[in-house]
């Protein structure tokens, strides 16, 4: 069995409208940035999840791999009949060092049921940034995860039942990176509910910060 730690990455799809216009983010400082959070990830020995699609998850796991990175999963809704998946073919496929990035794809379902397992697949979240797919996923995460610890009466569900590669367990963390938000926090209302149903809300201001924390997450409670 693979015990090692699987982080969920997820954060908006157009990079160019989202850090370059929206955040003002200059394309260099923002490579420079997803160099130091692919090297983290990699320097942490874990491996890294996400839907094989444009934008800054796939562009980190890019790097990540480049750099000599564990493993890479794909989650996507092979069982879907409404949207299908034919957009997704060409980042299924990307290669890296003329090898396949992704070294293991997992059926999430469709894409309805995607969306709110996805998060779920890792042992904790890496959120890149606010927009409405990454807003969808995360809520949903945690809305399904209050099930699972039981906070909603007469519901018992085991994460498992709900799809056999979900991950997250007791420490299930969000871990927010905060150079990419407009005001590095979560609203609130957002904050309270996921401590009230048991998630970590980790604030990481760098990649430093962000290696320490998986390796302090890796290390007996």
């Amino acid at each position: 069995m693979n015990n090692r730690l699987r982080i969920s990455l997820i954060g908006p799809g157009d990079i160019d409208f989202h850090y370059y216009n929206l955040l003002k983010i200059n394309k260099e400082k923002f490579y420079s940035e997803l160099e130091k959070i692919a090297q983290a990830l990699v320097d942490s020995n874990v491996e890294v999840e996400l839907l094989p699609d444009k934008g800054v998850s796939i562009e980190i796991a890019k790097i990540y791999k480049q750099k000599g990175g564990r493993k890479v999963v794909g989650a996507v809704p092979k069982s879907d009949s409404t949207f299908g998946i034919n957009h997704l073919k060409e980042y299924i496929e990307v290669k890296v060092n003329d090898k396949l990035l992704f070294d293991e794809i997992i059926d999430s379902g469709d894409w309805f049921k995607h969306d709110m397992i996805k998060d779920l697949l890792g042992n904790a979240i890496l959120y890149l940034g606010r927009s409405p797919g990454t807003e969808g996923e995360r809520q949903y995460a945690i809305y399904l995860y209050k099930l699972i610890k039981g906070f909603k009466g007469g519901v018992e569900i085991s994460g498992k039942r709900i799809h056999p590669e979900i991950r997250a367990g007791e420490r299930f963390s969000i871990l927010i990176y905060t150079p990419f938000l407009t005001d590095g926090k979560f609203p609130q209302e957002d904050e309270t509910y996921a401590r009230k149903f048991g998630i970590g809300l980790i604030y990481i201001h760098n990649a430093s910060e962000l290696k320490k924390f998986l390796k302090e997450f890796k290390s007996p409670s």
